[in-house]
Parts: C-alpha cells; sequence; structure tokens
C-alpha cells in the first residue's frame, strides 16, 4: 500500500466542489479514485455539491414544507443521477486533473478486480480440497 497524504477538511471541501488539490495530495486522488468505495466516495461528493441548492431551495421557496422536500427530491434526483451515469467521466477528469494519465483508474480498478476474483477461485478451491480430504478420511476408516 503506497502512502499518501489526506486534504484537510477545507481542502476537501474544495476538492468536493471540483477544486484541483496541490502536488503533495495527488497520491490520495489516485486512491480516492481507485479505492473499495470510489463510487461511495463519489455519490457522497455529489450530495456534498448539492447540499448548497438543497438548503437554499428549502428555505427560500414560498411553499409548505412537505411541497419545498418534494421539490428538492424532484430536482436533486436527477442531478445525483446524472452525476452518477458520468461517474468514470468525472473520476477520470479528477485523476488528469491531478497529473495522472488517461485510463488509469480503470486499470488499476481491473486489475484489483482481477486479483480479488483469483484470491476468491483459490480459497473456493482450497475449501473444496478441504472436504474432499475430509470425505476421504472419513471413508478410510
Amino acid at each position: 500500500m503506497t502512502e499518501y497524504t489526506r486534504p484537510g477538511p477545507m481542502r476537501w471541501l474544495w476538492y468536493a466542489f471540483g477544486g484541483g488539490l496541490p502536488e503533495r495530495y495527488h497520491t490520495w486522488v489516485l486512491h480516492d479514485m481507485t479505492c473499495r468505495t470510489w463510487v461511495l466516495r463519489h455519490i457522497l461528493r455529489a450530495l456534498i455539491q448539492l447540499s448548497i441548492p438543497i438548503t437554499l431551495a428549502l428555505i427560500f421557496i414560498p411553499a409548505s414544507m412537505p411541497i419545498r422536500v418534494l421539490t428538492v427530491i424532484t430536482a436533486g434526483g436527477p442531478s445525483v443521477l446524472l452525476m452518477t451515469l458520468n461517474i468514470t467521466a468525472m473520476s477520470e477528469h479528477r485523476l488528469i486533473k491531478a497529473g495522472y494519465r488517461p485510463a488509469i483508474a480503470e486499470e488499476i480498478r481491473s486489475k484489483r478486480s482481477v486479483e480479488t476474483q483469483a484470491s476468491a477461485n483459490y480459497a473456493r478451491r482450497e475449501r473444496i480440497a478441504e472436504r474432499q480430504r475430509a470425505r476421504a478420511l472419513r471413508r478410510g476408516r
């Protein structure tokens, strides 16, 4: 595992709203875009980006609270959906902004997926072999 420096809360907010980070955080950006929870992190950033318009709508729309909430859900839902549909392009853009070459995130995620699958297959084969050894021992008695 490579070491990385996490940004502080204010820098993270800047990053969540699409701002670039200084070079010392670039390994963290790569981690953020390729870790196991990268999709959840992306959705969290999308919700953070929408928090200001949601708050303003809840405060300033001249209607009852149920109408305000329905308006926020109606407008915010498609926005989150759109940000989720563009997840790979948006993560690619963040990595390019951090100085990485295009498609590196997909390569890292794909490699990790293959390694995880190979590890799971190995563990499954080991469990099967252990059961077969146990059966052979029972038959041998």
